[in-house]
């Protein structure tokens, strides 16, 4: 096997086992053996379990950027209607039977203590949600600090529906940003 499709192997079987055990109970055996991917190549690829889960939270956060705004761009037609869309994209992604919670708030409460490459990079992830809220509240001439408000309701959605294991957490937190949108926006 060579070295990219190892890769893709072990990005995909650690994410999965991630999501579904937690980032603490997987072992690197674990990924090995469910991978069929060498322990040696393993530990050429992700010289400790740390790299391995930063490797993972970076290929999903690519994934999740483009998610967000491709679901926006093809679902809205304006920053309002953008902006409420990520509680649909959301809202999807809750319903999913694999949602298990948001992997960088999962991984922070794991890691974010103990590994400050791990809290960087789920920070990152929040920031960019935050970020992308800011490009669309900014086009609608709004103030700063909505762009907090409605990341800070979305957030609270993925830390409920991973709990609640319902995609209902979405429908409120739109409600919601759209309460708060409509009081900002003319």
């Amino acid at each position: 096997m060579d070295a990219e499709t190892a890769e893709l192997k072990l990005l995909e079987t650690a994410e999965a086992l991630f999501d579904e055990k937690g980032v603490q109970a997987v072992g690197m055996d674990a990924i090995r053996g469910a991978s069929g991917v060498s322990l040696k190549r393993l530990y050429q690829l992700y010289p400790s379990k740390d790299h391995l889960v930063w490797a993972v939270l970076k290929r999903r956060d690519g994934a999740v950027r483009e998610a967000i705004a491709a679901h926006g761009a093809t679902h809205a037609t304006n920053p309002y209607q953008r902006a409420l869309a990520v509680f649909d994209y959301l809202g999807d992604w809750f319903a999913d039977p694999a949602f298990r919670g948001c992997a960088f708030i999962n991984t922070f409460g794991e890691m974010g203590g103990i590994s400050p490459d791990i809290a960087e990079i789920a920070r990152g992830h929040k920031q960019a949600l935050r970020d992308y809220f800011a490009e669309q509240t900014a086009a609608m001439n709004a103030p700063p600090a909505l762009a907090d408000q409605l990341a800070l309701l979305a957030n609270g959605a993925m830390a409920v529906a991973g709990i609640q294991g319902t995609s209902e957490p979405a429908v409120q937190a739109k409600d919601a940003a759209r309460v708060l949108l409509d009081a900002h926006v003319s």
